[in-house]
């Protein structure tokens, strides 16, 4: 037997481990705590996220050659090439903003259960990586329970706060580094286990009390999301499916087509009237589905409808005024006013002075129906933000509204993008479907100004409906949270404004 074939099953496997008293761990990522063993997904995704479309297909069209260079010529060089073009020049900012809104979910939906379970129950969790330690330290620490992330560290231009797409001394972390990495971490102390998937992870195995190997197989039983340190409730990018290089190279190739086919959806639809949109709609491949009994228009001398509904998409209330045939009225918030000059109904910006506007809002009742999403900002999992208690002050006749939608391509969301792009990635997916639930108008006792019920009350109320029609998890988390999470500013405009010059 070959000196190659003897190293290569000298740790048993990780299904081997039966240890139940750790006090630590040395672990390595991508194939071992993850179930997949590349990373370039997620270079993939920096590379858009906090770059360009561009600057991802250039990584893209580079793939070959960092294959070639990874298995035949350097590990870390091919390392320090997909570094490279994934993070040259970008602003550090941006680089931890996309690792900490946009990787997470990723990441939490690729983690294996035998390599978890055993690195959880250690109470000193390290983990040591080639992957740049700004890339993956918010998920290992955040999500997976880690201690501390040993990576490789970018460089960084301190005039410009910009990564020179190098690295810092000693280099890519792969082979003997990590074992250096290791010995520098934990002294005279060795980790109690150590876990990898290949060869080059063999040198700070060798330094552990006990080494376990993780076996590449696509059937491994993954973690359930939920059973990590974390949920992931807010996250942000625009792409729907992790871009592995098939995944990435059938979008860029969508790309083009599904850029045209989104502006005649949005461009064919927009002068035509609302009864006649829900059938076109359907022409264009997109599913609309209507449940529910839909409310008549207000006779003459009554105000309209509250329509108040779960904010999936800044499209919620013009699906609405489409299920109902008429033009509603809706009022939004960091809304440019070129998206509300052209949206097809009637939209109005709240100024978030309560007072201010609580009039604007019986004014537009006064004249007809209108849409509110109470949350005050969307959210792409199954939970529902706290309501604004606001709606509940101003009218009786409040219909909830359930919505949702789905996307298999493009989010038609986002928060450190161009809002005004929403809807035209949203009507980029090849398929996308919307669903609109109308439940039954609140009952009198059910209400502040005849059933007597406090505005919060009644708030709480109609998002449990709204939640239990949805089978959403209801939550207290608000705009702010969302904000403060992904965009590193607290969702009021001029924050959104001043946080995007920094």
């Amino acid at each position: 037997m070959s000196q190659k074939k003897e190293k290569q099953w000298k740790f048993p496997p990780i299904g081997e481990c039966r240890g139940a008293s750790y006090q630590s761990i040395a672990a390595d990522l991508d194939g071992t705590l993850l179930s997949s063993s590349s990373a370039f997904p997620y270079y993939m995704l920096v590379a858009i996220e906090a770059g360009s479309l561009l600057r991802g297909l250039v990584l893209l069209l580079s793939l070959p050659l960092v294959i070639v260079t990874y298995f035949f010529i350097s590990e870390a060089l091919g390392i320090q090439i997909l570094i490279f073009i994934s993070f040259s020049g970008l602003k550090v900012r941006d680089i931890e903003l996309a690792s900490r809104a946009v990787l997470p979910r990723f990441y939490a939906a690729d983690v294996r259960s035998d390599s978890y379970g055993v690195f959880e129950k250690c109470k000193r969790k390290v983990v040591v990586t080639a992957n740049p330690t700004v890339m993956v330290e918010t998920f290992v620490r955040d999500y997976l329970g880690g201690d501390k992330v040993i990576g490789t560290e970018i460089e960084v231009d301190p005039r410009t706060k910009k990564a020179t797409g190098f690295v810092k001394r000693p280099g890519v972390l792969v082979g003997d580094l990590k074992r250096l990495a290791i010995l520098k971490e934990f002294g005279d102390e060795a980790p109690d286990v150590g876990i990898g998937d290949r060869e080059t992870d063999y040198d700070f195995m060798e330094l552990c009390k006990e080494g376990y190997m993780v076996r590449r197989s696509k059937s491994a039983t993954l973690v359930p999301p939920e059973r990590l340190k974390s949920r992931i409730i807010f996250h942000d990018g625009r792409l729907v499916q992790r871009p592995d290089p098939l995944t990435a190279l059938v979008t860029y190739l969508w790309l083009p087509l599904g850029f045209i086919l989104s502006i005649i959806r949005v461009y064919f639809n927009l002068p035509l009237p609302e009864r006649i949109v829900r059938y076109t709609y359907e022409m264009l491949g997109i599913k609309l589905v209507i449940r529910g009994k839909l409310p008549p228009p207000p006779s003459a001398g009554t105000p309209g409808n509250l329509y108040v509904c779960n904010h999936r998409t800044a499209l919620d209330p013009i699906i609405i005024s489409i299920a109902l045939g008429r033009k509603v009225s809706c009022v939004t918030y960091s809304v440019s006013k070129l998206s509300r000059f052209l949206s097809p109904i009637p939209a109005v910006a709240l100024t978030r002075d309560r007072a201010a506007d609580a009039a604007m809002i019986c004014t537009l009742l006064e004249k007809g129906d209108l849409v509110v999403c109470p949350e005050g900002t969307t959210c792409r999992e199954p939970f529902l933000l706290r309501f604004s208690a606001l709606f509940a002050e101003l009218s009786d006749r409040i219909v909830p509204v359930a919505v949702n939608c789905k996307q298999n391509m493009f989010y038609g969301t986002t928060v450190r993008g161009v809002k005004f792009w929403d809807p035209y990635f949203f009507f980029m997916n090849p398929r996308p479907m919307y669903e609109a639930t109308f439940l039954d108008r609140l009952p009198e006792e059910m209400t502040c100004k005849a059933g007597g019920k406090s505005a919060i009350e009644v708030a709480n109320y109609v998002q449990k409906v709204l939640g239990d029609v949805l089978g959403f998890e209801c939550t207290g988390l608000t705009r702010k949270d969302k904000y403060l999470l992904l965009g590193g500013n607290d969702g009021k405009v001029e924050s959104m404004y001043n946080a995007k010059k920094v």
